[in-house]
């Protein structure tokens, strides 16, 4: 039995509400999207008599209704657990909140997850960062129909970590994510365990996400084109699914556990009193040693591990933290157009933003790269004890050139954007599409290089080799010819201001990439470049990986000043943020299960979009 993609997609319009766009009036290259590729309909996992779970969890995917806002209710999508079997502390709820419970688990343990859809949709629930089989792993391969339960079975492999657990439903990731479907994993071990770092009271979730309500406190999304091209942001910061969050502590060093839940929304994390951020871990976990920084880069996906150390405080006095202002994550005439400025026009318009050009964007109240604030901490008691800050946190295995199985031929990752699609190698994501590049030998370490496939920073033409498909990318004059991309040629914005790159627009090279494509100019020329480049935060299933460099070209201009010193290069990571005209290069483990493992950008409006592929491991 099969089901079509393109009808479940009908349903979903035609059923929820929270503000989506109705099917009928999408625009049609929404309606494009669908074109990605039906996937068979595969029979729901069942529990195996051979498999003794240490803990069983049922998983309920549901439409309900949560006070955020004073006034009416906001109906959201919401996951509720129940405890069958394990630990009295595997499962903890956030009093009042959309997300889903905390999940606490061991490494080692043997785990079992019912998963059971409520909605009028398909879904499927994501490990974000777990080491786990092809098919446990959530593909959308695998999404069930509503009344069906699919049941997940692994063991917990992962060191100490936190992760996250969300839909990943072909073309719907973003919308069910945006309306709710999204809760943290904490994984515990002996190593991390030895160090008493704190705990209970003293570890605090911060889950940190954007959200826009109409006069009803009802959810709006993506209500038109631009808001899936340059992804969608709120105008409320909310924290575990609170808006105005404060947390009280005590006068003695606490533990955040920070996860960036938006779906497109960047934060620049920093304390308002300019004190450094202890970073103690990331998304795999701990680091080997403390690291402080001015400020941190937190992408969607990605996590932070902080220590918070309030001791010496007094009673009554507080602390902000805030996301400070950057620039260069958006191209230039979509940030001057979130800020309500037209051109070179310095002043704001008013009446809440200018309804502008590119599907009608208003100037935002929070503009992404704004200075705000995120919460607020208030010292309310004083304590006398408070753990030290140990100097050796962990030991994590380092990965050279020597290890990987490819030193000079790294797997690559073409990032390329444009006005009606966003994808990688070329290519949309598409079910059964394998290009020869992402056939990966089973048990191997492979070296990946995650770059700009337009041109710019030190993304080379030859690392895209291997790849075969229609759309040819022919390195020519410092460029590529990008076929078929249906680039809006013949834009050309002034710069907003010296060494940054062209605000929403390029340089026409003529119409020579064949099927209407364009001759793509480089990063250079004075910044004119790739009219659409903008950051992008990739994410690889499977088993986490390590950053081995991060290269910019010569010609980036001011905004990589602006966020690069945020980047913790140390640690296990499986999602990276890349900047335009960066380069970054990788070093990723496939090792102990075969199958298809996405890897895709964690911006999920653009993942929606066909900014997403598989690797075959074989």
């Amino acid at each position: 039995m099969k089901y079509s993609i393109n009808s479940s997609r009908r349903r979903f319009f035609a059923r929820t509400g929270a503000g989506l766009l109705a099917y009928a009036s999408m625009p049609s290259w929404l309606h494009a999207m669908e074109g990605m590729g039906d996937m068979p309909k595969m029979t729901p996992h069942k529990a195996s008599p051979n498999f003794h779970p240490d803990v069983e969890i049922d998983l309920v995917c549901k439409p309900s209704a949560v006070a955020i806002l004073p006034g009416q209710p906001t109906r959201v999508l919401q996951y509720l657990g129940k405890l069958v079997k394990g630990p009295g502390n595997t499962l903890t709820e956030i009093p009042g909140s959309y997300l889903g419970p905390i999940m606490r688990f061991e490494k080692g343990q043997k785990i079992r997850i019912n998963l059971h859809n409520q909605l009028d949709t398909p879904t499927i629930t994501h490990w974000h960062g777990l080491h786990v089989s092809a098919e446990m792993d959530g593909h959308p391969l695998y999404a069930i129909d509503k009344g069906e339960t699919l049941v997940y079975e692994f063991e917990m492999l992962n060191r100490a970590s936190m992760n996250l657990y969300h839909p990943h439903t072909h073309n719907l990731t973003g919308a069910h994510v945006y309306q709710g479907l999204a809760g943290a994993i904490l994984v515990n071990d002996q190593e991390e365990r030895r160090l008493e770092l704190p705990s209970g009271e003293y570890e605090v979730p911060i889950v940190i996400q954007d959200r826009l309500f109409d006069a009803n406190n009802q959810l709006q999304y993506v209500r038109q084109m631009h808001d899936r091209m340059m992804g969608f942001y709120g105008d409320r910061i909310l924290i575990n699914g609170r808006p105005d969050f404060q947390l009280d502590v005590a006068s003695r060093a606490y533990r955040f556990r920070v996860l960036n839940g938006s779906t497109a929304r960047i934060y620049k994390l920093a304390w308002d009193d300019s004190s450094p951020l202890t970073v103690i871990g990331t998304d795999g976990g701990l680091l080997e040693t403390p690291v402080n920084k001015p400020y941190v880069m937190l992408a969607p996906g990605e996590r932070l591990d902080i220590w918070a150390d309030f001791s010496g405080r007094k009673v009554g006095s507080q602390l902000v933290l805030r996301s400070r202002s950057f620039s260069g994550v958006l191209p230039g005439m979509a940030e001057r157009m979130m800020t309500g400025k037209h051109g070179g026009d310095d002043q704001p318009h008013g009446g809440g933003g200018h309804r502008m050009g590119m599907g009608g964007m208003h100037g935002s109240a929070l503009p992404v790269g704004s200075d705000y604030p995120i919460f607020t901490v208030r010292v309310t008691r004083n304590v006398s004890d408070s753990p030290a800050l140990p100097n050796r946190l962990s030991t994590i295995k380092h990965y050279t050139l020597g290890d990987t199985a490819n030193p000079n031929k790294p797997v690559p990752i073409g990032i390329s954007e444009g006005p009606m699609k966003m994808v990688l190698n070329g290519r949309p994501y598409a079910y059964n599409d394998i290009l020869p590049s992402e056939r990966i030998p089973f048990n191997t370490v492979q070296l990946m290089e995650i770059f700009h496939a337009h041109g710019g920073g030190d993304g080379k033409a030859q690392s895209m080799q291997g790849m075969q498909h229609g759309e040819e990318n022919k390195s020519e004059s410092g460029g590529h010819k990008m076929g078929g991309m249906g680039m809006m040629g013949g834009m050309s914005h002034g710069e907003d201001k010296p060494g940054r790159r062209m605000g929403m627009g390029m340089r026409d090279g003529g119409n020579e990439g064949g099927e209407g494509g364009r001759k793509m100019g480089g990063m250079g020329g004075g910044g004119m470049g790739m009219m659409m480049a903008m950051a992008h935060p990739i994410h690889l299933h499977g088993q986490y990986f390590q950053i081995l460099s991060r290269t910019v070209g010569t010609d980036v201009g001011d905004d990589y000043a602006t966020v690069k010193d945020g980047f913790i290069q140390g640690g296990w990571k499986d999602t990276v943020l890349v900047m335009p005209g960066e380069t970054v290069k990788i070093i990723k483990p496939f090792q102990d299960f075969k199958g298809l493992f996405m890897y895709h950008c964690h911006n999920l409006e653009h993942e929606d979009m066909g900014m997403m592929r598989d690797f075959l491991v074989e």
